[in-house]
């Protein structure tokens, strides 16, 4: 409750048919928060929760949809399905074990509905998520490249097997714990069959997937504790960083700000 009294001034709730509560549509549903009101159109960042999470979570968290509704986007929540109609909520993200629900044009479905509802700006979308909302985001951004503009996922990367290669260049922006036990940087196994990525075997797959010319990071900087490499001698209109800090397995405070920075440093608004 405390968080969200801290929200009101920066946000509107939003409702979708005259229905307060989360929106839905055919394949699901998803929460909605939207800054204060503006004549222009706010853009978009959809963020999707972790395992057993929901997308309530994510609006509730001044971590995540404070510092991101106070600059002016508007925040998408997605809600994962229930495992067997009544288990946690999860994605439906490795390659190798989709079944159900095509995730992929859910959330763009999502992202069509919400566009159709409110004033957003569909020219700039950010789409991130935590966990295995990171994972799902990464698979998106390989396989699917131009379904959003740029993707910054926090946690939770590519699964093994590890892609051979991704389908195009694109903008990306990874978030990492040095503490992480739950998703560790090197990964680990889950389940039967079912192990975790190497989030520095994933960045070897983005570096190929944007054509960068040295596997070695060439711009390094600090951003209050969060530790940052990118590579920029890559594909036109690529990006790719990477940041650690030292932390488990969470999204941390000073996330949000850091990677809309990264985002409009490389999705700038259109001007007239």
């Amino acid at each position: 409750m405390a968080l969200s009294a801290m929200m009101v001034p920066v946000s509107a709730a939003a409702e979708c048919a005259d229905q307060p509560g989360a929106c839905k549509i055919e394949a699901g549903s998803y929460e909605l928060q939207l800054p204060m009101q503006s004549d222009s159109p706010a853009p978009v960042v959809i963020f999707l929760h972790g395992y057993g999470g929901n997308g309530k979570s994510a609006l509730i968290s001044e971590h995540i949809a404070g510092p991101i509704l106070r600059r002016g986007y508007a925040v998408i929540a997605p809600n994962a399905l229930r495992r067997d109609g009544s288990g946690p909520r999860a994605w439906n993200f490795h390659p190798d074990f989709r079944t159900g629900r095509d995730e992929y044009e859910f959330i763009r479905a999502v992202l069509a509905d919400a566009a159709a509802n409110h004033n957003l700006d569909t020219s700039r979308v950010l789409l991130s998520g935590f966990s295995i909302g990171g994972s799902m985001t990464a698979y998106i951004a390989c396989e699917t490249p131009g379904f959003f503009h740029a993707y910054a996922p926090v946690g939770g990367n590519v699964w093994r097997p590890h892609p051979l290669s991704c389908a195009a260049p694109v903008k990306m922006f990874h978030t990492h714990g040095w503490t992480d036990s739950t998703v560790p940087l090197e990964g680990r196994v889950v389940g039967s069959g079912f192990t975790q990525g190497d989030v520095f075997h994933a960045l070897g797959i983005w570096r190929q997937s944007n054509r960068c010319d040295q596997p070695r990071a060439n711009v390094f900087s600090q951003t209050g504790m969060f530790m940052r490499r990118a590579w920029t001698n890559c594909a036109p209109g690529s990006a790719l960083e990477f940041a650690l800090f030292p932390g488990g397995h969470t999204v941390p405070e000073g996330w949000a700000d850091m990677a809309l920075d990264w985002f409009e440093k490389h999705v700038p608004p259109v001007t007239n």
